[in-house]
């Protein structure tokens, strides 16, 4: 039994429940998107309830774009995800997972240091064939489903992989996308692409595979724009959608009031710190939530077509939504602009 949800009718400057469809592909995905990783207990634990609570407000408020992975709490977050979309329409919800890791037991008795409060199990890379099929498998089940709409190959690239990089990259080219691309042609899902935190991977791979769509997290946000004459402007000429992530980068830009600690998943730089109060104070002086000009600013480039935010409770969802709603002055971008913390040429909304 599915439940029977009101669904809000938004009125909004950036509206969060609107529709965008992926280049050549009858697939249409909400403007603001889901991101899984946080009910996946990523750096503190989320109860059962409270991560539901937050997938029905998301549907209830118009979301219908939902982004996971195995990798996110080693299974949880695609657990978590399947159960709680098991009981609402399934009309219009667009899911994306993952593939390139295995999730295994952890034999040593100690928590991985990946920064999931999930013990008992952890993730190992596997680009190969077998590897790939293996893990759409494992995710088919976890999520209660016989398909999913779009298959990201997670995290190929030098910044992740270091020396293996030619390797992985090579595997990824031979195996793991010619499997995902059989996969779609079976019906098993309905776009394939990337799921990467760097830009210099997808310069690599958009030339020699085709791909539906990138989602690419923290490289092109208010904070930094060195990918819009590089990735972004490929991606457009080649057709391919983008779906921008990590639009607070990892945590720097997502409170309203000052800068958090984090950049990258990592702790933040001085420079990188500074640039951020600047960036904040800059907001202040217009009164605008730095987490709305960052939502909505990504949304301007034609080439994007949604931006996924981490969300772990019913509150991030509403403030999540809030922040689309904000109407945001075009003094505030041309200051940006002025200030140089916009690139020339960046489009803003």
């Amino acid at each position: 039994m599915t439940r029977d949800l009101q669904l809000n009718s938004l009125q909004a400057h950036a509206r969060p429940d609107s529709l965008r469809a992926l280049v050549g592909n009858q697939l249409r995905l909400s403007t603001l998107g889901f991101g899984a990783a946080a009910i996946g207990n990523l750096y503190t634990a989320v109860d059962d309830e409270v991560a539901e609570s937050a997938i029905f407000e998301a549907v209830r408020q118009g979301i219908r774009y939902f982004d996971t992975a195995p990798y996110y709490g080693y299974g949880l977050s695609e657990r978590r995800l399947g159960r709680a979309l098991a009981q609402l329409p399934r009309e219009g919800v667009v899911i994306s997972t993952k593939v390139g890791r295995l999730i295994v037991p952890e034999q040593s008795g100690q928590p991985p240091a990946d920064g999931y409060a999930v013990s008992g199990h952890r993730a190992v890379f596997d680009y190969s064939r077998n590897g790939i099929l293996r893990s759409f498998e494992s995710s088919l089940e976890r999520l209660g489903r016989d398909q999913v709409d779009i298959l990201l190959l997670h995290d190929v690239g030098r910044a992740t992989h270091a020396d293996l990089h030619e390797a992985r990259l090579k595997q990824a080219l031979d195996q793991a996308l010619p499997a995902m691309a059989q996969l779609k042609a079976e019906g098993a899902c309905r776009a394939i692409g990337i799921g990467v935190n760097e830009e210099a991977v997808c310069l690599e791979v958009m030339p020699r595979f085709d791909l539906d769509c990138i989602l690419l997290a923290g490289r092109y946000t208010l904070l930094e724009q060195a990918s819009l004459n590089g990735v972004m402007a490929q991606a457009q000429r080649r057709r391919v959608g983008i779906i921008v992530g990590g639009p607070f980068n990892s945590g720097l830009l997502a409170n309203a009031r000052a800068p958090g600690e984090t950049y990258d998943y990592r702790p933040v730089d001085d420079h990188t710190m500074q640039r951020a109060r600047g960036l904040y104070e800059l907001c202040a002086a217009e009164g605008i939530d730095v987490g709305a000009a960052a939502l909505q600013f990504a949304l301007a480039h034609s080439a994007v077509v949604s931006v996924v935010a981490g969300m772990r409770s019913a509150a991030e969802v509403v403030s999540a939504i809030d922040r689309m709603r904000t109407a945001i002055p075009a003094s505030l971008w041309q200051g940006l602009r002025d200030a140089g913390f916009l690139l020339s040429g960046v489009p803003t909304p």
